[in-house]
């Protein structure tokens, strides 16, 4: 993960946009971080990071694992 002060940023974003795609990136603000700016190398990489963080999914995954422990579901080597 790379720290680079805000007014880096705004003086040439695009570089530090193909920088994200390797690491996320801290933006700061007068030293303190205020942000992070996160790269995509592919569509696939997009898909990911908004499933991953979207919380209608979270929430699915969760209900399916509170279902499982409470004995409900069907073994996958059951299949």
């Amino acid at each position: 993960m790379k720290k680079v002060a805000l007014s880096n940023v705004k003086d040439d974003l695009s570089r530090f946009l193909r920088m994200a795609e390797k690491e996320e990136i801290v933006i700061t603000r007068h030293g303190k971080p205020a942000g992070v700016l996160v790269g995509f190398e592919s569509e696939d990489d997009w898909f990911d990071y908004r499933l991953e963080n979207d919380p209608r999914f979270l929430k699915r995954i969760e209900s399916a694992r509170t279902s499982l422990r409470a004995g409900k579901g069907i073994r996958l080597k059951d299949i």
